[in-house]
This record gives C-alpha cells, sequence and structure tokens, in this order.
C-alpha cells in the first residue's frame, strides 16, 4: 500500500470537525467518525470521519487487532495515514468477570484521515492499494463534511448521581487493611457516578476539548454508545520499536493557572511521591518482560503537569521492544494499566474486584490508534464519560497506599470530577 496526502484549506479547529463530520455520517447512513485531539503522533488531531467499530469480547483477540498492519511504502515523516482506532476496556482482565453496558473491546480500520499539525494545519491522508488512483471521491466527501453547519448540535444531562461517601470510605480503609496485612504496596480503589444524557456526544467531545485542553481526549462511537475520553495520561506509546509510557500517580487540586502552593506540596507528599515511585517501577517491571535487557530507562520521574482542576505527579519508562515482538505482545504484558491497578498488579486486580461495588467497563482501559506508519497510541481511558442508550457513566477513583486517608481520598475523587460534572451540566448556548 501507498500513502496519498493533501493539505485541505479549512480553518475548522478538529473540536469544531467532529460534530460536522458526525452529522455528515449520519446524514449518509455510514458509520460516524472516531476522535483523537490533543497530543497525539506529534500532531493537535487525528480523525477517522467513518469509522465501522467491531466489538470484541476476548482478550487474545482484542491485543491481536493492533498489531495487524499492513506494510506501506514511501510514508511521509509525521504522516499517521490511517490505521485501527479502537478502545480496550478494564473488562477484559477484570478477574470478577463483569462487564459494563458497553462492549469489553472494539476495534475498526480507517483507511483515510484528517491529520492537524502541530501548526494546525490540515491534512487528508489516505492508504491506498499500490495500483489504485488517488481517492478524489473521499477527498471530496470530507471537504464537504467540513463545511456542514454544526451550531445546533448540543446536549442535555441530568444531575450526576454519586454513590454514598461512606461506601468509598470503607472501600478505602479495607485497602489500607490489606496494605498493612502485607498483601500489596498500593491498590487504586474507584467508584462509578452515573446520570441521564440525550443529545450530541460529538458535541460534548468538542465543548471539552475547548474547555479543558485535554493532553489525550479521545471519541469513539457505534450502534453500542459513545466513549468520551478527556484523559491526561499516556498509557503506550509504539514509534518503531521504541515504547514509552506516562504513569500519573500522586493529585492535589488546582486552583487556577496560577496556583502554584499545590504543585509545590505534591512535589514534597510523601504519600504521592510514594504512590508514584511504587507505580513507575512496576510500569518498568512490565515493559522488561518484552523490552530487549537492559534497554529500560525511567528518564524522567515525578514531573508535576497541571490538568483540569488537579495538578499530577508524572514519570516516563522508556525501552526498545525485543525482536520478533509485535504490538500485541506489548499489550498483554502492560495491560491494565499500572496506575489504575496497583502493586503488585495480580493481587491489585483482586482487591479491586473484591472492594468495587460494580465494574469498571471502558474506564480505566485505553483508548487509540494502530497506524502503519506512526506507530502505536493509547491514553489511559480516565476523566471519561461512557454513554449507552439515555445514561451517562463517569469513573473516578485515586491510588491507596499506606498512609491513605479515606475522607481525603473521597475529596480527591470529586477534585477529579468536578470540571467534568460542570461541563456536562453546562452546554452550550
Amino acid at each position: 500500500m501507498r500513502l496519498v496526502r493533501r493539505v485541505l484549506g479549512t480553518d475548522v479547529a478538529p473540536e469544531h470537525a467532529l460534530p460536522r463530520l458526525a452529522a455528515s455520517a449520519a446524514s449518509r447512513g455510514v458509520a460516524p467518525p472516531a476522535a483523537l485531539c490533543g497530543e497525539w503522533f506529534g500532531s493537535r488531531a487525528v480523525i477517522a470521519p467513518s469509522l465501522s467499530l467491531t466489538p470484541v469480547s476476548d482478550p487474545a483477540e482484542a491485543f491481536a487487532i493492533p498489531a495487524r498492519l499492513p506494510e506501506i511504502r514511501d510514508a511521509a515523516p509525521g504522516a499517521v495515514g490511517g490505521g485501527w482506532f479502537g478502545y480496550l476496556s478494564y473488562d477484559l482482565t477484570d478477574p470478577s468477570g463483569r462487564s459494563g453496558a458497553l462492549p469489553p473491546a472494539a476495534w475498526g480500520w480507517a483507511d483515510h484521515i484528517l491529520r492537524w499539525d502541530t501548526d494546525g494545519q490540515c491534512w487528508f491522508e489516505a492508504l491506498v492499494p499500490d495500483n489504485a488512483p488517488d481517492p478524489a471521491d473521499l477527498l471530496s466527501t470530507v471537504e464537504s463534511a467540513l463545511a456542514w453547519d454544526d451550531s445546533a448540535a448540543t446536549w442535555s444531562a441530568g444531575p450526576m448521581n454519586l454513590p454514598l461517601a461512606s461506601a468509598h470510605h470503607h472501600a478505602v480503609k479495607s485497602c489500607v487493611h490489606a496494605i498493612e496485612a502485607g498483601e500489596l504496596f498500593q491498590a487504586n480503589i474507584c467508584c462509578r457516578f452515573t446520570g441521564e444524557f440525550t443529545g450530541s456526544a460529538p458535541a460534548l467531545f468538542a465543548e471539552g476539548v475547548r474547555r479543558l485542553a485535554p493532553r489525550r481526549a479521545a471519541h469513539l462511537a457505534g450502534s453500542w454508545g459513545s466513549i468520551v475520553s478527556f484523559s491526561p495520561e499516556l498509557f503506550l506509546a509504539r514509534h518503531g520499536r521504541s515504547a514509552r509510557s506516562t504513569p500519573i500517580k500522586g493529585t492535589l487540586p488546582r486552583r487556577g493557572p496560577a496556583d502554584d502552593g499545590n504543585a509545590q506540596r505534591l512535589r514534597e507528599s510523601t504519600k504521592d511521591v510514594a504512590e508514584n515511585v511504587m507505580i513507575t517501577d512496576l510500569v518498568r517491571n512490565d515493559l522488561g518482560r518484552v523490552c530487549t535487557v537492559g534497554s529500560v530507562t525511567v528518564p524522567e520521574l515525578l514531573a508535576v503537569r497541571p490538568a483540569p482542576g488537579v495538578w499530577h505527579l508524572e514519570s516516563t519508562v522508556e525501552g526498545e521492544l525485543a525482536p520478533g515482538l509485535s504490538d500485541a505482545d506489548l499489550l498483554a504484558a502492560t495491560f491494565p494499566p499500572g496506575s489504575v491497578t496497583g502493586a503488585p498488579k495480580i493481587r491489585s486486580l483482586d482487591l479491586i474486584a473484591e472492594l468495587e461495588a460494580s465494574g469498571r467497563g471502558a474506564y480505566t482501559g485505553a483508548i487509540g490508534c494502530a497506524s502503519p506508519i506512526a506507530g502505536l497510541e493509547l491514553n489511559v481511558a480516565i476523566r471519561t464519560f461512557e454513554i449507552h442508550r439515555d445514561t451517562i457513566a463517569l469513573g473516578v477513583g485515586g491510588g491507596i497506599t499506606a498512609d491513605s486517608d479515606a475522607e481525603a481520598e473521597w475529596q480527591e475523587c470529586l477534585h477529579k470530577s468536578a470540571p467534568l460534572t460542570r461541563l456536562l451540566a453546562t452546554p452550550p448556548r
């Protein structure tokens, strides 16, 4: 196959392109678009104008699909071209066997995409057979779709129903007791907010990208529902043979752009620093299972970065994927993400199943794309809405260590969810 690229003379921002593409796809009776916005593949956004996502329930099959990539000749630097877009839900590896309303995983192949580079230039990119003509019909359809009027796209949502704070307190205290008993070092304990939703999920995504500017936002949709993710966290990137993960552990509230007091307190927090270092070591171990011996390093440790409403501690782990291994092997070794499970991971998975009142669904799984040109990038599906029929769900949680305070952990859940619940409650007029 070969890559075809054209510059599009459009000034439509990527977040506004998604509702327009969705409206155009609906009018033509084709599959809805998928979008990645923020920092993806060295670009501002990658959007598949129409993507048919096929549900997958077997973990091995779900991990294998993004590894099935064709050879592309004459690929241009910076291009994405197309690839497998999809998600892996936490349900794939939940030892309790629980499942949410959405499929355990779904993947779809896109042979053409729109890519906004870091200068804001929009590119049409397509992967076509070597002897096929340039896809002028696809280019024309996309250009027409970008001209649609999306001003009527909006949504309506009722207030979110929160679980009892006492229930989360109990789960946190039980986790602390398990840590004190020597069963594990830490675990991520989560809960689920739910509410009613009608209207346009693409409009919700577009407004969230505009207001929150998340680094790893993603939107997927199918007959089964929609996923609207405003994640700040990179789970995995594989470019060539180089693999990278940037786990987030450690959170304090952020009260505006000029607020750096909590940033300093986060750097000095014994609990948050210990939490991050333990998970960084876990990610080192996960990557070490599939990377060349001696290649796994930590080029960045305990960096403080802003996210909507909070400060986070981040670290970065890198390694070289061993010869003969594929993205399927990389996913099997590292999923689910260490930052949303715990250490040791196997015991954490079991404890999560015991203490959390419901299955997590897509929350704390991963969303992204595998491109034959650009490689693999997946976020950690946190700060993520799951929409099924007229119901919307938001998972939220945090890492528990030996010195965690139950009420402080509940307040952290509220701090993390606040920008999202405000967004949901205030659609554009």
